[in-house]
């Protein structure tokens, strides 16, 4: 086992993470591990923008208010206010550095999405706005000495003595070799967990190995039932789909059904810009009604040079379906999309177990609520990432009180379980599709439940195992998903139950769960 110490340990690559490390470099050394590559996130498919109050007929109260509505009266009003109010600040800085948006006229290009009432969505690239900035924060911390930067080193569990987090345990799949990564401070920024779903916008890797790692070392685990559905994936008619991003529709795209009419007009004054849950509902009733698999979204009266200079990476996707983006119908349908919950951050990212972190997607910043407003993802990477790198350094644990005790550990690869493991995670796939989905109902989660038990209980687990680690963790992020979703008894944002179709006042609550603990309500004030 090779052992090493560091100041920052930041598990994850996308933007929060490649950020956070940049960003930490200037209070020690860092190390960053991907378990794949920074190229396979969410973040570097990101398509929309970033959202931040630019233009001078806009204002921080307005971006507030657009957040807070689309997240149902269950946003963190401090965490907003927070994320509003140092976007301008966190988008200067990065423009400083070097990172470039797209321009209009010699000003920062502005585009509007879903739920947004002004234009303040800056974008690179045209649609590649994720890729873009991650290319620029992952060539900062290739060239930062004070980093290291590990990719294909899987982080199996966190160092934890005491309630403090000491640092974690990791495997570099490739060379089959164990690492003990000793740290005073240690981020979790995994991302989300899409992928266990069959139909979903996500890389593959995205499982919520990071809120397994956060509920094993005892962090608290909020708003799991929380799992936003992007109304317009593309539809391929088999489980392989790519977004077609909110940024379409706020350039003036139309939402079709299979008779050629408009409906969104009818469901929401934003017609198509409504916030994403009622445009995925929306979508979902018209599916119902006609019996078909899709809706569609027509560009037909926009400006084709536009559209094609605005979405350039949508649009050759689109071409390899033999599709025009400009001139076709674009066949649509919900897909599973973003984490809204995840591990229980304050909001300087801190969780519950001292010297451990969470940022981005896996965390649960209460900035959401109960739906996120489009484009407020990578934003809440930037300005999150750098609240935990100051707070944890503000707290300077140390050194003795976090080096109580080394436990030497590896891990073992048993590769006859791989073909057996890929089977049974498409098998769960399909049960958090087919009754954990846009719309759910109490038959359906139990039916989950029960399935998702007996799945389990068919692998031949083994201490340590590699495997046997990847399918314990999927299994407790469906679990805890599932678990969110029966006791939440109301449809709200992005949890929509057909057996209690109605908001709730007295639902105005979070829950909680915790490893070993009954799950808890926390009252929104």
């Amino acid at each position: 086992m090779k052992i090493s110490e560091y100041d920052f340990l930041i598990i994850g690559s996308g933007l929060a993470g490649l950020y956070a490390a940049d960003y930490a470099s200037n209070f020690g050394k860092v190390a960053i591990l991907s378990k794949t590559t920074s190229e396979v996130s969410n973040s570097y498919m990101a398509q929309g923008g970033i959202a931040a109050v630019i233009d001078e007929n806009d204002s921080v109260e307005e971006h507030f208010s657009d957040t807070v509505n689309a997240g149902r009266k269950l946003c963190n009003t401090e965490a907003v206010k927070v994320l509003v109010e140092e976007a301008k600040i966190l988008i200067d800085e990065i423009i400083s550095a070097g990172m470039e948006f797209d321009e209009s006229e010699g000003k920062l290009a502005l585009g509007r999405e879903g739920g947004h009432n002004k234009r303040r969505v800056l974008h690179a690239g045209g649609d590649a706005t994720g890729k873009k900035l991650v290319g620029f924060f992952t060539q900062k911390v290739l060239q930062n000495s004070k980093i290291d930067f590990l990719e294909n080193t899987l982080v199996y569990k966190l160092m934890v003595d005491e309630d403090i987090c000491q640092g974690a345990y990791a495997y570099n799949y490739d060379q089959r070799t164990d690492y003990l990564f000793l740290a005073k401070n240690t981020i979790i920024a995994t991302g989300g967990a899409g992928g266990v779903y069959k139909r979903t916008t996500n890389p593959f890797t995205s499982i919520g190995d990071g809120i397994t790692l956060a509920y094993d070392a005892g962090a608290e685990i909020e708003s799991m039932e929380f799992v936003q559905f992007h109304p317009t994936a593309f539809y391929t008619g088999t489980p392989e789909t790519f977004l077609i991003s909110e940024a379409v529709r706020g350039e003036g795209a139309y939402l079709i059904n299979s008779e050629g009419k408009r409906f969104m007009q009818e469901q929401h004054q934003l017609a198509e810009l409504a916030p994403r849950d009622v445009v995925s509902k929306a979508i979902h009733r018209e599916l119902k009604s006609s019996g078909k698999p899709n809706v569609f979204l027509s560009l037909k009266h926009l400006n084709e040079k536009k559209i094609k200079e605005r979405f350039l990476t949508i649009a050759g996707e689109a071409k390899k379906h033999n599709v025009d983006i400009s001139k076709d119908l674009i066949p649509v349908a919900p897909a599973a999309h973003y984490m809204v919950g995840g591990i229980k951050t304050g909001v300087n990212a801190e969780t519950k177990v001292r010297g451990l972190f969470a940022i981005g997607e896996v965390a649960s910043t209460g900035i959401h609520g109960a739906n996120r407003l489009a484009s407020n993802s990578l934003l809440e990477c930037l300005v999150f990432g750098k609240r935990a790198v100051n707070y944890a350094d503000s707290q300077k644990p140390d050194t003795d009180e976090v080096r109580n005790t080394v436990i030497k550990q590896t891990l073992k690869v048993d590769d006859n379980k791989k073909d057996f493991t890929d089977k049974l995670l498409t098998d769960l796939a399909d049960i958090m599709n087919n009754y954990v989905g846009i719309i759910r109902n109490e038959t359906g989660l139990l039916k989950a439940l029960e399935e998702l038990e007996k799945l389990g209980s068919d692998f031949p687990y083994e201490d340590n195992e590699y495997f046997s680690l990847k399918i314990k963790s999927v299994l407790n992020v469906c679990r805890l998903i599932t678990n969110a979703a029966l006791l939440r008894k109301e449809s709200r944002g992005g949890h929509l139950r057909e057996d209690y179709p109605e908001t709730k006042e007295e639902n105005r609550y979070l829950i909680v769960q915790q490893k070993n603990r009954k799950p808890k309500f926390t009252e929104i004030n």
